[in-house]
């Protein structure tokens, strides 16, 4: 008998753990997210990487393309 009464005890208690604790389950930002806003942040060197990266495939690709034929 002193089980029945002890089982209900142990499942507010297991509901009272998952419902206050919200905080510590928060996940940590992914680092997609947190690339993004960097990437907003800091809007000029972004794009700016971005064309130099954008230029200097494009120039590979050209001289492969010329070398190859």
């Amino acid at each position: 008998m002193s089980n029945s009464s002890s089982a209900p005890e142990a499942l507010e208690q297991g509901s009272e753990e998952t419902i206050n604790p919200p905080a510590a389950t928060e996940p940590k930002p992914s680092y997609v997210k947190l690339a993004m806003r960097n990437m907003v942040r800091k809007r000029g060197t972004s794009l700016k990487h971005f064309f130099l990266t954008t230029a200097g495939l494009l120039t590979v690709l050209v001289g492969l393309a010329y070398l190859t034929r």
